[in-house]
């Protein structure tokens, strides 16, 4: 054979070794797309959990940017984080219903977002182009937060890396915070490789889950047509009527009380209320003219007069202008849709929800405005009606190897349900997720879980312990994205077989109590010394009890739930209790609740005050709560 012959053999077989090699690449990933992940430099500095890291903030004026904190703006500031100086970013303060908290409460301790690249374009650091740092509201133990997203990432999920920071400002102690990679394109690139596909945080009406905190809701503005196409089993007020004038936006002939400005709305709970009985509310509020707090209606009173004008009774003052007969056409309303309809809750308030929970409503994009208003990447009109598609075949519960990364959203929802986080898309305010799209394919990613671990509710700890997981919280058909696991029995025994694994993961030898150790251990010294913190030391200690037990309790429920022993349904469990883990000596407020925050406020004027814990007024998770989901000693209970 010559030699030009073993050439042209060699060649053959390299041209054959080659291809194999590419199928190969592909079949893991390979190079196109955005399922290629990417290593990023700050993934082994700043989010090396093992260590608490620092972080100096240096800003001339301090003081006057604590002040203006509620607007939410970016001022130029310098950071120096581990040493390094990066100068010229923008922070601000960030939170839903924290940011308004920590105001009421007089504390200066807000989280912050630095934007590294506000000032300069293409700035950042080691690759991060924007740092959450939280400020542990709600949370004694310091590390409801951190648990979560150490479970999330090291079972598979898409998740921000993160890490504790003891803050300075301008050299001076400040706190020890929860540093967080924001889900935004570094976060994207890391995950997904630099051509990734569509994120969007939906969020209804401004209310808690974007920028504003609400604050950007005018009532003038609000489409009550929308309202309509949110969510087919809804009986909604009539739009058909309603009054052009912003003073009247009921529709009909209903007379507004005289006095009565909507644009000056009482702001509750506002524990800076105004000690002037006939405001009660704080704010610029107008009470309308003829109101009389001491001649308030006795509701139910079977005694009321006769008198149509008056039919609350007593001597009660109806203001002037009020005109029984011209009250709100509300033929069409159900008041349960205020709520949250199926499900129990605030639902987002329940007002156009049905995209927030990822519901098919029609194949029109402007029906959908919660979820695109909220996009964090360029989304073009195909891109609209590739998602749309999405959904429409995910709520039929059609399709989903198609339209779902079933391994990724299994992995997320396995991990959300054990620890019972209300204050998200499964709780009743349907809110705290993102939602990633490519190539047709839905996932979800992880956001905010310092009211995880039965916290939301802060009520019967039984009851948050034993949470169903074939039912969890409040999900049922009108969560399709939660749901679709529950629609055979053969993808309900595909999420079993993640549970297991998930529970061997982390509870086969005791590594998530050991992490919870460890991490105690880690950040002592800086809860301690900490001077703004939302509780006192002591308080952090029965914290971090509290969390170790519940996750105790948690993984022996589940374990009973996946064998058959515990019911893993509201209904099972409602028919026999016999089984449930007892879990009365556990106190899950010691944790941190909706309702109260600890007990050190960190008052700007007199930080180390003791304030009245999780008994605050405003608490959503009180024992006797709104939007409680299912437990029975809460408001909106699922039976």
């Amino acid at each position: 054979m010559s030699t030009s012959k073993y050439l042209e053999t060699l060649c053959c077989l390299l041209l054959v070794f080659a291809l194999l090699l590419s199928t190969v690449l592909c079949a893991f990933g390979g190079t196109s797309g955005g399922s290629k992940s990417m290593t990023m430099n700050y993934q082994s500095g700043l989010f090396d959990y093992t260590k608490v890291h620092s972080i100096d903030i240096v800003m001339d004026d301090w003081d006057g940017f604590i002040e203006t904190c509620e607007n939410e703006e970016y001022v130029p500031a310098t950071v120096v984080i581990d040493g390094e100086k990066v100068g010229n970013v923008g922070i601000r303060a960030k939170g839903n219903t924290s940011l308004s908290s920590v105001s009421s409460m007089g504390s200066d301790r807000y989280s912050f977002k630095i934007e590294f690249d506000q000032y300069e374009n293409g700035k950042n650091y080691q690759g991060l182009d924007k740092l959450v740092l939280n400020n542990l509201i709600q949370d004694n133990s310091m590390m409801k937060d951190f648990i979560t997203y150490q479970m999330m990432g090291q079972f598979g999920v898409s998740t921000s890396l993160c890490s504790y920071a003891y803050l300075t400002v301008n050299g001076e102690d400040w706190g020890l915070y929860l540093a967080l990679e924001a889900v935004e394109e570094s976060f994207l690139q890391r995950n997904y490789g630099t051509n990734f596909g569509d994120l969007y945080k939906p969020d209804s009406l401004s209310f808690g889950g974007g920028r504003g905190n609400g604050k950007d809701f005018k009532m003038e503005d609000f489409d009550f047509d929308s309202l309509e196409k949110g969510d087919d089993s809804a009986q909604r007020p009539s739009s058909e009527n309603k009054g052009e004038n912003s003073s009247n936006p009921f529709g009909g002939n209903f007379t507004m009380p005289g006095g009565f400005d909507m644009g000056n709305m009482p702001q509750m709970p506002n524990q800076s209320a105004s000690s002037d009985s006939s405001n009660p509310f704080g704010g610029n509020f107008t009470m309308p003219e003829g109101f009389s707090m001491g001649n308030m209606p006795q509701m139910p009173n079977q005694s009321a007069a006769s008198d149509s004008s008056n039919p609350f009774g007593g001597n009660f003052t109806m203001p002037e202008g009020f005109s029984m007969g011209n009250m709100p056409n509300m033929d069409k309303f159900d008041p349960s849709e205020m709520f949250g309809g199926g499900g129990g809750g605030f639902g987002g308030f329940g007002m156009g929800s049905g995209d927030v929970k990822l519901q098919y409503i029609d194949d029109d994009a402007d029906s959908y405005s919660n979820i695109f208003s909220s996009a964090k990447t360029a989304v073009t009109k195909t891109d609209q009606n590739r998602l749309i598609s999405s959904l429409k075949d995910l709520s039929s519960f059609e399709n989903l190897e198609s339209v779902l990364n079933m391994d990724e959203v299994l992995r997320y929802f396995v991990a959300h349900n054990f620890v019972v986080n209300g204050d998200s898309y499964t709780g009743s305010m349907i809110h705290n997720y993102y939602l990633y799209e490519e190539d047709g394919k839905l996932s979800m990613i992880p956001w905010d879980y310092n009211l995880a671990f039965g916290t939301f509710q802060g009520g019967n700890a039984t009851s948050a312990v034993n949470d169903p997981i074939d039912s969890p919280l409040s999900v049922s058909e009108d969560r399709p994205m939660a749901y679709w696991m529950f629609s055979s029995e053969e993808y309900t025994q595909l999420y079993h077989q993640y549970f297991s694994e998930f529970m061997e993961q982390f509870f086969s030898e005791g590594q998530i109590e050991a992490l919870i150790r460890s991490t105690a251990e880690l950040i002592a010294p800086y809860v301690e010394k900490d001077p703004t913190k939302f509780c006192t030391y002591e308080e952090f200690e029965r914290g971090v009890e509290a969390l170790s037990n519940f996750c105790q309790l948690r993984a022996e429920s589940v374990a009973g739930q996946l064998d058959g022993s515990i019911p893993s349904t509201d209904a099972g469990q409602s028919a026999d209790s016999s089984a449930l883990i007892d879990a009365s000596s556990l106190t899950v407020s010691d944790m941190g609740t909706m309702g109260g925050f600890g007990g050190n406020r960190g008052d700007r004027n007199n930080r180390g005050e003791q304030s009245s814990g999780s008994k605050d007024f405003g608490g959503f998770g009180n024992a006797a709560n709104f939007g409680g989901g299912k437990h029975p000693d809460s408001f909106g209970a699922k039976q």
